[in-house]
């Protein structure tokens, strides 16, 4: 189904690129294979009837003519797909042939010149069988074929039923033997379309059954085969047809003469911005050297509002003026620093100022001639990294004058 998506995709931009063009038509496509149906749809509903022929060893001896017997089932089944289903149902069997007198199905008043006696036996029980369509499987599937071959093979099991007498010698008509047996069959299925809801078909199917314990005593022989033939006629239910997925055909334009310019108009300018970016890859990057700002002798920090120096702050300072009193010819510029995120304009200049006097202050206290000082205040920022790092920005910076 992606293969599908991808197909209607590009329709859908073939059509958007090209407004002339007709419409995207939707076709079953074969190639798909099938879509399988519903859980609702190809069941069908079956009634045969038809007669039989038993082969047990007793009743090969009867007249083939007269072991022929009526038979009739009814299934319901359901296609799962083209050439798989599955059918269950009811049969009803008549076997027709010899037995002892006094054994399970003898009639009485049937006596033979052999010392047999006829026999009738009824069998009542479900079935189930799993179908192969083979003119499917091997034709591929046609909505319109009117003839299909079907082979399937089940199993089901039986109660049997026989004809009871009184003391009399009088029938009472058939009752329950309470000897079940079961039964293994397969078979073909010709079915014609008639329309298509209903079919008529021709079943002929081979069953083989176990013995019943009387035969069985008396002869040895566990299993019998019975030949089989019906007529069947079957209504199938809802959809009944089979359909491929269906994908869509994008129709061919007029003309592509321009969509084919475009195409290639936009392959030249893939093909230049390759070519830039190589070039720029491939470019040597270029250095410029930038000469290194001094960072500044010291740097006094205060905490916010604060202008006054710690004991630390002294001590720092008196180091810094034993720098200062060893270069006697460097000019010193000391710079008072307040942030601007906290406080009023006012307030700020006011901390710039006392900042910086009090460090300068300090120096000269420390014997750093006053010749030698420069001190000035500064309206910025010193770091400028936001409100985050105001601390950074609260200070007073010693460098080297110029």
């Amino acid at each position: 189904m992606k293969k599908i998506t991808l197909i209607a995709a590009a329709c859908a931009l073939f059509m958007s690129q090209n407004a002339q063009a007709q419409e995207v038509q939707y076709v079953e496509d074969a190639t798909q294979g099938y879509v399988i149906n519903s859980f609702k749809d190809n069941w069908f509903i079956t009634a045969q009837g038809g007669a039989n022929v038993s082969f047990s060893h007793f009743d090969k001896a009867r007249d083939l003519k007269d072991r022929f017997a009526p038979n009739a089932n009814l299934y319901i089944g359901k296609w799962f797909t083209p050439v798989w289903g599955a059918r269950v149902g009811v049969d009803y069997l008549v076997n027709k042939g010899l037995t002892k007198p006094g054994f399970l199905g003898a009639l009485q008043g049937e006596h033979m010149t052999d010392g047999n006696v006829k026999s009738n036996i009824a069998h009542v029980g479900p079935t189930f069988d799993v179908m192969a369509n083979l003119t499917n499987l091997f034709c591929g599937y046609h909505p319109g074929r009117v003839y299909n071959f079907t082979l399937y093979a089940g199993a089901g099991g039986y109660w049997t039923l026989a004809k009871e007498y009184n003391k009399k010698g009088e029938s009472e008509g058939y009752k329950n033997a309470h000897d079940n047996v079961l039964t293994f069959r397969a078979g073909i299925i010709n079915s014609f379309n008639v329309s298509k809801q209903v079919q008529i078909s021709l079943d002929l199917r081979a069953t083989a059954l176990d013995g019943h314990r009387e035969k069985v005593a008396a002869t040895g022989n566990r299993t019998f085969l019975d030949v089989q033939a019906y007529l069947g006629l079957t209504y199938l239910f809802n959809d009944r047809e089979w359909h491929h997925p269906v994908v869509p055909v994008c129709p061919e334009p007029e003309n592509c003469d321009a969509l084919r310019a475009r195409l290639a108009a936009a392959d030249a300018r893939i093909a230049d911005l390759e070519a830039q970016l190589r070039d720029c890859l491939n470019r040597p990057a270029e250095v410029k050297e930038v000469a290194a700002q001094a960072a500044p002798l010291a740097t006094i920090y205060y905490p916010i509002n604060v202008y006054r120096l710690t004991k630390e702050d002294n001590n720092v300072l008196d180091a810094i003026a034993n720098v200062m009193k060893s270069n006697s010819n460097t000019h010193y510029v000391l710079t008072g620093w307040a942030d601007n995120y906290t406080g009023t304009d006012a307030i700020n200049v006011r901390l710039r100022h006392n900042r910086v006097n009090g460090v300068y202050n300090k120096l000269v206290k420390s014997g750093v001639p006053a010749s030698q000082l420069t001190a000035t205040i500064n309206n910025g920022n010193l770091c400028d990294l936001g409100e985050k790092y105001v601390a950074l920005d609260r200070a007073v910076t010693i460098e080297e004058g110029k």
